[in-house]
C-alpha cells in the first residue's frame, strides 16, 4: 500500500503518480488527488487501484461500478477536459508538435447512449467481461443493468433469463433509437436449430430479430446466419440513414458520431473526387456526397460494403460507389478522409496518402497515440496539421475519438 499524489490522468484513465522506485499508474483516480493506492510490483511501470481517497479533486463524482467505465468517478466537464489533454499529450510526446487542439465536442447523451453492447452468457445471468484477468462482471439487476445503452435496450435486458439462451456462450445486440427496434446475435457453436428456444426467447422479449454467430478468433469472423426475423435495424447518423446489424461494425454512439461526421465532411471541402479510405458501410462518404462530384467508399470488409450499397440505394446517392480494395489501390482525388482501425494508418497507407493527388487528408481516429504517430509522419513528409478536435463518443470512459485535417500545397 502507497500514499501517492496524482500529478495526471493518462492514456487508459490511470492516474499518474511518481514514488520512489519511478512511476505507478492508479485506476480510479484523478489530477490533484492524495490517494492510498493497492499498488502491484512489476517490472517497468507499477500499477495500482484506489484504496482510499484522502483529498478528493473537486471534479470528483460518485460512479456506478461498471467495469467499462473507467473516468465515471469524474465530472462530465472534467472528462471532456481530460480527453483534450490526452490528445495535446500525444500530439507532444509522439508526434512532436506543439499544436492548438479545440475543446472537446460533447456527447449529446453522458448515459443511454450505446446502441451496442456484447455481453458474456452465465448461468447466474448476462456479464462482462473482465477487463483484468479471468472472470466476468455481472449486469445489474433492476430497471437499469447496464446505464450505458440505450432505453430500449435496456427494457429488453431486464426481460431476458440468461439460462433461456443456452448454448450461446455471448450474446450481442444492436438498436435504433430512431425506431426503438433491437436485433441480436448469439454467439456459439452449432446450428441455428440448437438456437431456435434461445431465439424465441429474445423475440418474447422484445427483439425483431436473432442471427448466429459461430465463435472465431476475430470477432464475427466465421460468419453470420439468421435465425428469425430481421437482420438489421434502421439508425439515423448524422445526415443519413444506415443499417446497422448486431455483428457487424458501426459507431454505438450515433448522435455523437454524426456530429464527427458533419465536421468531417466540412473540413473535406467540395472538389471532383474523394475518397473513403476504411470507409466500411460509407457513412463518412455520403456525408461527403453533395459536396464532390463522385466519392468512393474502399474497404476491405465485404458485410459492411454490402450494408453500404444497399443503404446508397434507399438514401438516394447516385454518386457513392463502393469498392473491396485496401489503400494500395486508392484512386488519385482531391481529397481523402480516412477513418482507420485502432492500429491507424500502416506504414504503407501512409505512402499511399503521400503518394496520391490528393492536397486534403481528413483523419477521423479512434486512438490518440496512432493518430499522433500517423501525423507526425505525415508532417515530416510535408503536410501540414490544421483543425484538431477531439469528440467524445464514448462518455464514462477514457476513450476519445479525433478529427483533424491536413493539407499540402
Amino acid at each position: 500500500m502507497l500514499t501517492l499524489e496524482i500529478e495526471k490522468i493518462v492514456a487508459g484513465g490511470l492516474g499518474l503518480a511518481r514514488h520512489e522506485g519511478g512511476v505507478v499508474l492508479v485506476r480510479g483516480a484523478l489530477g490533484g488527488e492524495r490517494i492510498e493506492a493497492e499498488v502491484q510490483e512489476a517490472r517497468g511501470v507499477r500499477q495500482g487501484v484506489v484504496l482510499r481517497v484522502l483529498r478528493a479533486s473537486p471534479d470528483r463524482v460518485s460512479p456506478p461500478e461498471l467495469p467499462t467505465a473507467d473516468l465515471a468517478h469524474a465530472s462530465y466537464p472534467a472528462q471532456l477536459q481530460i480527453k483534450r489533454a490526452l490528445v495535446e499529450e500525444a500530439l507532444s510526446r509522439i508526434a512532436k508538435l506543439d499544436h492548438p487542439v479545440a475543446s472537446t465536442v460533447a456527447s449529446p447523451r453522458e448515459w443511454h447512449y450505446r446502441n451496442g453492447a456484447q455481453y458474456l452468457v452465465t448461468p447466474q445471468g448476462l456479464a462482462y467481461r473482465e477487463r483484468r484477468g479471468q472472470g466476468a462482471w455481472l449486469l445489474g439487476a433492476g430497471e437499469q443493468p447496464d446505464p450505458l445503452v440505450m432505453d430500449a435496450m435496456q427494457q429488453l435486458l431486464t426481460r431476458i433469463d440468461a439460462r433461456q439462451l443456452d448454448p450461446a456462450q455471448e450474446i450481442a445486440f444492436r438498436g435504433s433509437r430512431q425506431s426503438g427496434e433491437v436485433v441480436a446475435t448469439l454467439i456459439g457453436a452449432g446450428e441455428p436449430r440448437r438456437y431456435l428456444r434461445a431465439a424465441d426467447h429474445l423475440l418474447d422479449a422484445g427483439a425483431v430479430g436473432v442471427t448466429l454467430a459461430q465463435p472465431a478468433g476475430r470477432r464475427f469472423s466465421a460468419g453470420v446466419q439468421l435465425i428469425t426475423g430481421e437482420r438489421e435495424v434502421l439508425e439515423q447518423l448524422g445526415d443519413v440513414q444506415v443499417s446497422l446489424s448486431a455483428s457487424g461494425f458501426a459507431q454505438v454512439n450515433p448522435e455523437a458520431a454524426g456530429l464527427a461526421y458533419r465536421l468531417a465532411a466540412e473540413l473535406s471541402g467540395r472538389g471532383q473526387l474523394a475518397v473513403d479510405l476504411y470507409g466500411g458501410s460509407g457513412a463518412i462518404g455520403r456525408h461527403l456526397s453533395p459536396h464532390f462530384g463522385k466519392v468512393v467508399v474502399l474497404d476491405t470488409a465485404g458485410e459492411a460494403l454490402r450494408r453500404g450499397q444497399s443503404d446508397v440505394r434507399l438514401g438516394g446517392e447516385t454518386n457513392v460507389t463502393y469498392r473491396r480494395a485496401d489503400a494500395a489501390e486508392m484512386p488519385d482525388a482531391d481529397v481523402i478522409v480516412v477513418d482507420p482501425p485502432r492500429a491507424g494508418l500502416s506504414a504503407e497507407a501512409r505512402d499511399a496518402v503521400d503518394s496520391n493527388t490528393a492536397r486534403t487528408l481528413v483523419y477521423v481516429s479512434c486512438d490518440p497515440a496512432t493518430w499522433a504517430r500517423d501525423v507526425g509522419d505525415l508532417v515530416r513528409r510535408g503536410w501540414q496539421l490544421g483543425e484538431v478536435v477531439p469528440h467524445d463518443f464514448y462518455p464514462q470512459t477514457s476513450h476519445v475519438e479525433v478529427v483533424s485535417r491536413l493539407t499540402r500545397r
